[in-house]
């Protein structure tokens, strides 16, 4: 009799397990941890108890992650306001950088901006390449690399040889007006199977507010 014959057997015959309930009182079999046998009775409970610890471990896992969430929600809130109250193109760049590097704790942020018409003495309008416009414009959701795209690393200045993950954000209305690029030293902060959603809603919350001063 091999050992599937006897599960479809039980399977077959539930009423097994009442008529012979002291014969299965007697059962020894191993603990799953190893070391003496035990009973069938408790190696049921045990079993239990690592299905019950592994449903703690998950609800502790969401919870955790539940809490990141809330705290990323807050700070997304925080920077929707500080844009919303600013009264020109200025104050709201200084907002995205001060709210980015203080509430994000993101070291290195570049913003890059174009537009056909005047435009302030920032260095946020300093000529951007076609190779970046493009770029930015084939860009559906944020992008995040271990390397700087197109010839963007000149944008870091002296931070850029010291800079091992990046993460860029189109602006735009249509079509692209901006790039929002933030980089890090650390490898792990930006990485190309991470999640983008608040990183698409940082951006249509920049574009939104800048969008009202680019011509």
């Amino acid at each position: 009799m091999t050992p599937e014959a006897v599960v479809n057997y039980l399977k077959q015959h539930p009423e097994f397990f009442e008529e012979h309930a002291d014969f299965l009182a007697t059962i020894m079999i191993p603990h799953p941890h190893g070391g003496r046998a035990i009973p069938i009775s408790e190696r049921q409970i045990l079993t239990l108890r690592d299905k019950s610890k592994q449903l703690e471990d998950k609800l502790r896992e969401l919870i955790v992650f539940g809490e990141q969430n809330d705290a990323i929600g807050e700070k997304l809130h925080r920077l929707t306001l500080a844009l919303v109250a600013a009264g020109d193109i200025d104050s709201v760049v200084a907002a995205l950088h001060f709210n980015l590097r203080e509430d994000f704790a993101v070291p290195h942020t570049v913003l890059r901006l174009w537009t056909n018409g005047e435009h302030p003495q920032m260095p946020e309008f300093d000529a951007v390449s076609a190779a970046a416009r493009d770029f930015a414009e084939s860009l559906s959701n944020p992008y995040c690399s271990a390397h700087a795209m197109v010839d963007t690393a000149e944008w870091f200045g002296e931070s850029a040889a010291h800079l091992k993950s990046y993460a860029y954000v189109a602006l735009k209305n249509g079509t692209s007006f901006g790039l929002l690029a933030m980089a890090s030293e650390d490898a792990q902060r930006f990485y190309p199977e991470m999640g983008t959603l608040y990183l698409k809603r940082l951006g249509e919350m920049a574009a939104t507010a800048l969008q009202r001063y680019i011509a």
